[in-house]
């Protein structure tokens, strides 16, 4: 059972005396005793269903529970099913890395943050690489950032690695 299924009280479930009770339509019935919406609810042959506990006096609704319990389903499974869940994508570029590579991989990084991804580029230096100018450095990850087609904003500047620069990249919203 989910935790939305165990929240709710239905019917003799309830324990409390008054109710704001919403009737079959929608309706605002005002505020009721229990006995009373159970009353209404068991002659039209539904359910007196707790919908907010929290408030003061609580919220019941008069409906069928089957019904309720599958619009309810059906909309937590569309909410989830809207939620875009974002990766950190990498990408790895070095010194040497040829032109064509770097358009194959900014046209891999475009596609990723039209997706909503964020991108993690890595300047990655090896043995001597790594004792280069940091302006030449900053020119080369540059130029693998120009070739990224998507409009982007950086989320976090450039910053020193273990491997060599890198810099996270995300889609403007």
């Amino acid at each position: 059972m989910s935790e939305k299924e165990l929240k709710e009280r239905i019917n003799n479930q309830i324990r409390v005396r008054e109710l704001r009770v919403i009737g079959i339509d929608g309706e605002n019935l005002g505020v009721l005793s229990f006995e009373e919406a159970l009353k209404i609810a068991v002659s039209n042959g539904l359910d007196l269903i707790e919908v907010s506990p929290e408030a003061r006096p609580p919220v019941a609704k008069i409906a069928d529970y089957g019904k309720y319990a599958y619009e309810q389903a059906k909309k937590a499974k569309k909410m989830k099913a809207g939620a875009h869940i974002t990766e950190t994508k990498s990408v790895q570029v070095k010194i040497a890395t040829g032109e064509h590579d770097l358009e194959m991989k900014a046209r891999q990084a475009s596609k990723w943050l039209s997706e909503g991804h964020r991108i993690k580029a890595e300047l990655f230096l090896a043995g001597r690489a790594k004792g280069m100018p940091d302006e030449f450095l900053r020119e080369r990850m540059d130029r693998f950032l120009n070739l990224i087609t998507v409009a982007y904003k950086i989320s976090e500047p450039y910053k020193k690695g273990p491997k060599g620069p890198i810099i996270t990249i995300e889609k403007v919203k």
